[in-house]
């Protein structure tokens, strides 16, 4: 269902929406905004801005100093209800602990979360990397290994809809930004069911990624493993560590079988 039809449905409730789109205001590029900030951010009225972040201050999920708002650490409460709900770390970590410790790299299950992955299970290198990343972290899709295959396991018109969407930013000289070339590599990606990157995201990272799918052969996730370009080439990671994601992906499909509202959870629009 798309977010227009939401909208007209009359169960919808545009004022939740709009409260937890102040909420996701925040970021990295925006850790505190004010008033006036929040209303570019998120495209509300200022008057509407101003009552959702009240609510917010009065719940404790945002704080106040002065003119300026910023998030409380309650909002953690939202992430962390997920994750002790649906097991999903319970699940998963097994086998990408697996594939860290036979690998050295790091190793991650990401969902699709608008143009973005949303890293949901993140078991880190012991070395230091120059992109750090963990569970909640955000990248565009279309600059990681797993972003391709979620996307391309989601079929033709979802990816017309992500180029529709806006262009694709170049976080690297190697990030693919054409259309027609980001089509075909998801093309590639969909015949050999999975997706390699090297300093797309940014330099000195190279990655590789397949899918996980449902019971129904839905894709649900992607995972991967990542180390830095200094360790292992490009080809040499995928012929190595290619087999052992499999394996992994398969014992995360075996568990999602058996927990089929966790694989639910997982798949996002």
């Amino acid at each position: 269902m798309s977010a227009d039809t939401d909208k007209k449905d009359p169960e919808y409730l545009s004022t939740l929406e709009r409260g937890l789109r102040v909420l996701r205001a925040f970021d990295a590029t925006h850790p505190e905004m004010a008033l006036s900030d929040v209303a570019a951010v998120t495209g509300l009225p200022p008057a509407v801005a101003r009552r959702c972040l009240n609510t917010l201050v009065a719940l404790g999920y945002v704080a106040q100093s002065g003119r300026r708002f910023l998030l409380r650490p309650e909002v953690l409460s939202f992430g962390s209800a997920f994750l002790q709900s649906m097991n999903i770390e319970r699940l998963a970590a097994p086998p990408l602990q697996g594939l860290r410790d036979q690998t050295g790299d790091s190793a991650s299950l990401a969902v699709l979360s608008g143009r973005d992955i949303l890293y949901v299970v993140h078991i880190p290198t012991q070395r230091r990397i120059r992109l750090g990343a963990g569970v909640g972290t955000r990248f565009p899709l279309h600059a990681t290994s797993m972003g391709k295959v979620l996307l391309a396991f989601k079929g033709v018109a979802a990816t017309e809809a992500f180029l529709d969407g806006g262009p694709l930013a170049r976080m690297t000289e190697r990030t693919v930004t054409d259309p027609i070339q980001f089509r075909q590599r998801l093309e590639t990606v969909r015949a050999h069911y999975y997706d390699s990157a090297l300093d797309e995201l940014d330099y000195g990272i190279v990655s590789v990624a397949v899918p996980v799918f449902d019971a129904d052969e839905k894709i649900v996730a992607a995972i991967n493993c990542s180390t830095m370009t200094t360790r292992i080439s490009q080809d040499e990671l995928v012929r190595t560590r290619l087999p052992l994601l499999r394996e992994a992906a398969r014992a995360i499909e075996d568990e999602l079988r058996r927990w089929p509202m966790l694989a639910k959870s997982l798949d996002g629009r």
